[in-house]
């Protein structure tokens, strides 16, 4: 266990650091206009946040012990089919979620 001076030392730095980062585009740069090639990566930060936090939970899901299994594959690929022919966020989602769901009450 860590002591309490460490702890709250910890804690402020991470704090110091957060403020940091959020200050660096707010108040630094937040008045200026940034350059074309930055505003073109940064359109693809939303876009890769979702991939990352799914996932760890379809390759190694806890439910499972870290097993990936057919209920939850079959799940992503049917997400990732119907997202891509519709080109839509929610029937993408919702396929995903149903699938999910079938494939668990018909696999066990």
């Amino acid at each position: 266990m860590t002591d309490r001076l460490e702890l709250w030392l910890v804690i402020a730095g991470l704090a110091v650091g957060s403020f940091g980062l959020r200050f660096v585009f707010l108040g630094l740069v937040g008045n200026r206009p940034m350059p074309e090639w930055l505003l073109r990566h940064l359109r693809y930060t939303a876009v890769s946040i979702l991939p990352a936090l799914v996932a760890p939970l379809v390759l190694w899901p806890a439910a499972t012990g870290g097993e990936p299994d057919p209920a939850r594959l079959g799940a992503t690929f049917a997400a990732l089919g119907v997202g891509v022919a519709t080109r839509n966020v929610f029937a993408g989602l919702f396929s995903g979620a149903i699938t999910l769901f079938a494939l668990m009450a018909w696999l066990g």
